[in-house]
């Protein structure tokens, strides 16, 4: 903003317009949905197309905020697969994107063996409703308060 001289008087700056408000933050899932799109100058269609899966389901993945729970395994495999990004990858921007937060760990192997009950729980999460998350969280976070208090414990 500039003033404007005219003679030996300073007028004030014009009056600039208040800046447009910000459109809503991108969740991380709509973040990494948006970047590829830029960076390959695909569609949702193409997307789509390459992951085998409807165009709806492209599109609302990339338009919904606030996502009430995560997608199903076989559509964040196929986004993935649309998308040419690791199935890790879309798996933390989905969990992430409803409140979670996945840590991919190793696979198992001989130095890091299964644990089928640990498997489980991961695995269930999608089908869980997000009343019955919240009470497997406090369940869990009581879990480890208890183990933080008894001797021995982390």
């Amino acid at each position: 903003m500039t003033s404007q001289a005219i003679g030996d008087e300073q007028m004030p700056p014009a009056e600039q317009p208040p800046p447009a408000p910000l459109e809503p933050a991108l969740n991380p899932l709509q973040r990494l949905i948006q970047q590829r799109l830029r960076e390959r100058g695909w569609s949702y269609r193409e997307v789509a197309r390459r992951g085998g899966l409807p165009h709806s389901t492209v599109h609302t993945l990339a338009a919904t905020r606030n996502l009430a729970r995560p997608p199903r395994p076989a559509t964040i495999d196929a986004l993935a697969k649309g998308l040419e990004v690791p199935v890790s990858v879309v798996r933390a921007a989905a969990a992430e994107s409803t409140g979670l937060h996945y840590y991919d760990e190793p696979t198992a192997g001989p130095e890091n063996p299964g644990d089928p009950e640990r498997e489980l729980l991961i695995a269930s999460i999608d089908e869980l409703t997000p009343e019955d998350r919240r009470h497997v969280a406090a369940l869990v976070e009581s879990l480890r308060n208890r183990a933080e208090r008894e001797p021995g414990g982390s």
